[in-house]
């Protein structure tokens, strides 16, 4: 393994990540491979959908404006 360095978009060097850390990445990685998952969809915040408007209220409503 060899460390790893990380460079923004204008091509300046960020950080370098020691072969160590990587290591102990792996590490976790293999006890707790839920950490590292891409999917975070559950145990979030829960979307929040649009409210459901009904044409019928709606049309009254603009016809007493």
């Amino acid at each position: 393994m060899h460390e790893v360095k990380v460079f923004d978009s204008s091509g300046n060097l960020k950080k370098v990540i020691s072969v160590k850390s990587l290591q102990k990445r792996s590490a976790q990685l293999i006890e707790k491979p839920s950490m590292f998952r891409k999917n975070r969809k559950t145990g979030g915040k829960p979307e929040k959908t649009p409210a459901k408007v009904d044409p019928v209220k709606a049309t009254k409503a603009r016809k007493k404006a």
